[in-house]
This record gives C-alpha cells, structure tokens and sequence, in this order.
C-alpha cells in the first residue's frame, strides 16, 4: 500500500484487515516502518504491508531510512495499491508517486480513497491520467467496495504454491522494553535485513510491528512494539495509541523478551512492563542488550544478582546476554525462546500431579487453620498457556499465602515447565464430588473441574489479583 502522505493509506490497512493495526492520525508521517498482515479472502493468504507516505519529510531526520522502507516494499510486493484521496482531487505529488511506479513491472490498482458517496466519483475520474492501473473508488469510513478490492486483490496475486503448510504452530515473540535499548535493531538481526528503521532518535517505532522470518527451517513471527516511558499525561493520539499496542503486543505473544540496556540502570518502566507481563502469564526472558559495550563496568554475574534482587517474583525466567546490532548470541536466545514455548504447551497427568502433591504435603504440611487442618482432594492440569493447575480443597482461604507459593514451588522444580508461569487455582470440593483424595493418584477430573473453573466464588487464584499493576500511567515516547 503506497501513495503519498495523508491520503488514508493506514486506513485502508486496518480496514482491510478488519483490525485496528495501524496508528491512524491527521498528521502526515505518523507511519514510519513497514506494517504487515496476513489475511485471507477468496481462499486465498496474503500479506497486506502499509508504508510511510512517499515524499514526507521527517522531523527526526528520518526520511532517508523511511523511502528506503517503502522501496523495499515495492521491491518485494506482488500487487501494488496506489492510493490517492478523491476529496483532495490530483496533486503534482501524487503525479510524483505515478513517476515512481513507472517502470514497476508489477500489476497496479489505484485506490480512490475517500469517496464517501457516489457523488463524488467523478471526481475521480481526473486519477485516469495518472495511467497506473485499474482504478476504484473506496471509501473507509463509508465502507464502500471493500469485497470488489479485495476481489481485485486476489485475481492479481501469483499463483499459490503448492508447498503444504507447517503442522506447528507459528510462536510469536514480542520484543518490549523502554525507548532505545535496540529493540528494533535485535528484530532486524532476526530478520536479517533492515525490516525496521533504527535511529538514535527515542521512540522511533510507533506501532507494534509483525515481521515474519524463518530460523533453522521454522517460522516465526517477532512483534517489536513501540518504547515505553512514564508520563501521566496523554499527550496525542499517536502516545495513547502507540502505548495500547505495546499492551497488546505483550498480550498477543507466546513469549515476551523484555529489554534491559546494559548500560542504564532499571527503572519504574522496567519495573512496571515486568508487572504487565506477569500479570498477563506470558513466558518471558530478560534480555540484556549491547552487553559487548558494557561488559567490563558489570560483569554478568552483577547483572544476575541485580536482576533477580530487582524481580524477586520472578525467579524463574531465564537471564540472557545478547549484542543485537552483531548478532551475538541471538540465535541462541531465540532457540531458548522456543523451548519456554513448548514448555507453555506442556501436559501432565493428573495421576503424576497427585503423587507430586501428596509428597509436597508429607514434607510440609499446611499450617493448621481455626485449629483444623487444611486437606487437598486431588490437583489436575487443565489448561495450557499457561499450564493452569487446579487444587481442589476443602477450603481454599485455609492455605495461606505463604503456603501457596511453596506449593507452586514444588510445582515449578518438579514439572517440565519450570521457566514459564503457572496458573495455581485453589477450588472448594463441590458437595456432589464424592472422588476419593490423593490416595488415589490416577482419578482424572480435568473435564469436570473446567466446567466449574468460573466459579469465582469458590475458587481463588494464586498469585492473587491484588499485587498486579497496570501501564495507564506509561506512555510511548514518539
């Protein structure tokens, strides 16, 4: 999708994908590195890229970077959509764009954006002498021939190819962390190409980004979200947008990589995206980047200490050391990112919870509770991402906190998902369940207690809702 700034490209990217991907403001520019989507119509997948508008002139100084993207978008698309705006009528700039697609031997429609009525289709008929493909008038806001230019879309794609899909599923790994600690950098590493733009300049990504690449034969999907700072105060749109999709990103992913500059100190930032994350169960690894700068002033050993002192909740993700701009054990981290992945897709069975259960029990019982002492029937997994376990018990508030967390202790050192969270439930036994306790480690009710797992009446969570933060006071810096 190109065209000149301003004339609704992001638009008809979201409105496309029936999604609302891109950042989509009255300001030119606000579209700086490639966007990406992979929708399907007409039994046919394509990936939709939106791009930044032809011709802007970036006040970061940025521009150079910003037409290299959009060439490498046109470079590697096969089906182009030049979009002009109907209501603005024919621009020398949009006859500057034309020029540029001249010798794109590539098939062309030209979208006539913003043709909220049939009224103002003869205006559009003046982009005839543009002479760059099939043209349509549309119309976001009004919805007009959204099926006719996806249609349009399909019958100028390639023919598919006759590889079969992948079985697997597809890990999506979202890249988080304050503004400028490389982010963008250590994605173009993966990608291997300058997927996006990097700059000194803080808060150079704006939207959340999708870039899909393949390492050892495997696909993935790496989502870089825009840097994040505090401020209390919504500035513009493009801040409240730019932080609710760093929110989403850590929300889409299978695991989150969470960025530390090794040369700056953690922050309240730091502090509170580790709160999001957890909040949200996401496996999650702490990177630590431009470690072959910094090294000397904190060997690595300091930087474990002080990572683990600062996230005391968090023991269990795994600590990595990575130079994003060389490429300096990114594969590796990328490879561990697989296996936390695997492990949130982990199963066990509930005659193995049992037994676990029953000897965690014998070795520390739970403390006595209005002199009674509390009993667990029987544990089963029944989730997946995260491995969701219930306990179900006589009475859930007889386990106290401290309790709790030894159990999901012995949980995290004795199962095969160590590294990533677990979902603790604590469920009061129904009077109807008549099955027998832990004695009888084989009973297998995962069924039956996930018919019952909204019972929030009878059923407690742990870690509780009450320690959780939120990011509304977190916004991104443009």
């Amino acid at each position: 999708i190109v065209g000149r700034p301003n004339v609704g490209k992001s638009s008809i990217f979201n409105w496309l994908a029936r999604r609302r991907l891109a950042i989509v403001d009255d300001m030119a520019g606000v579209t700086r590195d490639r966007m990406t989507y992979l929708m399907e119509a007409d039994g046919r997948y394509f990936e939709l890229v939106d791009t930044g508008g032809m011709g802007i002139e970036d006040p970061d100084n940025l521009t150079g970077q910003i037409e290299d993207q959009i060439s490498t978008g046109i470079e590697t698309a096969d089906v182009i959509l030049f979009v002009v705006d109907t209501r603005a009528g024919l621009t020398p700039h949009d006859q500057e764009v034309a020029k540029r697609l001249r010798y794109i031997d590539k098939p062309i429609i030209c979208v006539a954006n913003k043709s909220d009525s049939e009224n103002l289709d003869p205006q559009a008929d003046e982009f005839y002498r543009l002479g760059r493909g099939k043209l349509l008038v549309v119309s976001t806001r009004a919805d007009r021939n959204r099926p006719e230019l996806l249609s349009m879309i399909v019958e100028r794609l390639p023919p598919p190819l006759d590889d079969q899909p992948s079985s697997e599923p597809v890990m999506k790994v979202t890249i988080v962390g304050r503004r400028n600690v490389g982010k963008s950098t250590f994605v173009n590493s993966l990608a291997n190409a300058e997927r996006m733009i990097v700059s000194e300049v803080p808060g150079t990504t704006r939207d959340s980004v999708d870039v899909r690449f393949q390492l050892d034969g495997k696909e993935f999907i790496a989502i870089d979200t825009p840097g994040l700072r505090k401020n209390k105060s919504v500035r513009t749109n493009i801040d409240f947008y730019g932080t609710h999709r760093a929110k989403r990103g850590i929300r889409r992913a299978d695991v989150v990589l969470l960025f530390f500059d090794a040369s700056q100190r953690i922050s309240k930032v730091d502090k509170q995206l580790c709160s999001y994350v957890a909040e949200n169960y996401k496996p999650c690894v702490f990177v630590v980047n431009k470690w072959d700068l910094y090294y000397k002033q904190m060997p690595t050993d300091r930087w474990v200490t002080y990572l683990r002192d600062t996230f005391q909740t968090m023991w269990h993700v795994p600590i990595a050391f990575v130079t994003g701009q060389t490429g300096k054990n990114v594969k590796a981290l990328l490879n561990h990112a697989q296996m936390l992945f695997k492990q949130s897709l982990s199963r066990v069975s509930t005659g193995q919870l049992n037994r676990l259960i029953k000897a965690a029990i014998e070795a520390t019982p739970p403390p006595l509770h209005n002199h009674r002492r509390p009993k667990i029937f029987y544990a089963t997994q029944v989730g997946i991402q995260p491995p969701t376990i219930v306990l179900v018990c006589n009475d859930p508030k007889a386990f106290s906190p401290t309790y709790r967390r030894y159990l999901l202790g012995v949980l995290r050192d004795q199962l095969s998902f160590g590294e990533v969270p677990i979902k603790l439930y604590l469920k009061r036994r129904a009077s109807s369940d008549k099955r027998s306790d832990l004695e009888d480690p084989d009973t297998t009710p995962a069924e039956d207690v996930l018919e019952e797992v909204n019972d929030f009446d009878e059923l407690e969570r742990f870690p509780p809702d009450d320690d959780e933060s939120d990011l509304s006071d977190m916004q991104f810096e443009a």
